[in-house]
């Protein structure tokens, strides 16, 4: 048993031969103990990357206005104990794994390859570059974004569909947090100045009011000195009235992150 052992996990060493990966070992174990460690490729790492944290592709503007907010995440007492702020960073992921009950499920190859729309760019700072903070108390959630050279609609500027698509997931991200899974059913966008590709803008998010199955949220998008409106948009969502095989829904690997659509 130990030798057929020894023999698996050399055959895993030669699978994870790449140079940063290897493990390194001076004499190959015939067993598997407590104290043996292996570094997996990425691929294999059952740790998703968390896109909402800052990178080298993010600018002088984008880097300030993260700690701004991350700043208010939490606070610290007269007692010198930490606790919970008016704000709160979302996570964010490239997954969103969606199972309705009775209705079609993907593949698994469909599954293994899906990634969210705003998270399927590999090269960082090419398209969108954005972190999400929710406030509680105040019923908003804003959005730092910072567009990449990929989203170019007019020469210079960011596509219109692009900033829609960034609406929508603040707004999305908002209503869910306030109301549970939802689906978007209307995003009315009046576009009033452009925005420059490369450039650092806020999307603020506000709740307008619950109707039953409602949500009713406003949104524009401004210069990070709240100087100039790019973008001012309304939008009502509904809960999703489909209830999830096993009675909780996953999108986004939803710990407070992003989920617009069902």
């Amino acid at each position: 048993m130990a030798g057929s052992l020894g023999r698996l996990f050399r055959g895993f060493q030669s699978f994870t031969s790449l140079p940063a990966t290897r493990a390194q070992l001076s004499h190959p174990p015939a067993f598997f103990s407590s104290r043996t460690m292996v570094t997996l490729p990425s691929f294999l790492s059952s740790k998703p990357r968390d896109f909402s944290l800052p990178n080298s592709s993010w600018g002088p503007e984008m880097l300030r206005l993260y700690e701004l907010y991350n700043s208010q995440c939490e606070v610290e007492t007269e007692g010198g104990e930490k606790q919970e702020g008016s704000w709160q960073r979302l996570p964010s992921y490239n997954r969103s794994l969606k199972f309705a009950t009775g209705g079609v499920y993907l593949s698994k190859i469909i599954q293994s390859k899906a990634r969210l729309f705003t998270r399927n760019i590999r090269e960082q700072g090419a398209a969108f570059e954005y972190v999400l903070f929710n406030n509680k108390e105040e019923q908003r959630c804003v959005g730092i974004f910072q567009a990449g050279h990929l989203l170019e609609g007019p020469p210079g500027h960011v596509h219109g569909g692009a900033i829609a698509t960034m609406i929508d997931t603040v707004t999305g991200t908002h209503a869910t947090i306030l109301s549970g899974p939802v689906m978007t059913a209307n995003l009315n966008i009046n576009y009033r100045s452009p925005i420059p590709l490369g450039s650092t803008v806020l999307i603020e998010s506000s709740l307008d009011t619950k109707e039953g199955r409602k949500t009713f949220i406003s949104c524009k998008v401004t210069s990070t000195d709240s100087s100039k409106l790019h973008t001012e948009s309304t939008g009502d969502v509904h809960l999703n009235k489909h209830s999830l095989s096993d009675g909780t829904f996953l999108c986004h690997i939803f710990s407070v992150s992003h989920i617009s659509t069902l």
